[in-house]
């Protein structure tokens, strides 16, 4: 049930950061690249953090989270760099 909640979160995120991105075009034209990077570097610490405390504090290896943290981590990015590059 945490994977969904946290993919939704990333979701979340990424559409405030690109409509941040989208409010400061106007005045600096590489505000939805930063958005961009900024969201990606973010998101890679929450995916991170969850991934540690899924082996401190949860006793999974870190063989049975990585699968996990590359599913976290990687839709949002991915979406991120689509929505970047073919939209924004």
């Amino acid at each position: 049930m945490r994977t969904p909640l946290f993919l939704l979160v990333g979701f979340l995120l990424l559409a405030a950061s690109m409509l941040l991105g989208r409010l400061f075009s106007s005045n600096y034209s590489g505000a939805t690249y930063a958005a961009t990077l900024i969201f990606v570097a973010l998101w890679l610490v929450i995916a991170g953090v969850n991934m540690w405390v899924g082996v401190a504090k949860a006793g999974y290896t870190v063989t049975e989270e990585l699968p996990i943290f590359l599913l976290i981590f990687a839709v949002p990015t991915i979406v991120a760099i689509f929505v970047k590059w073919r939209i924004l």
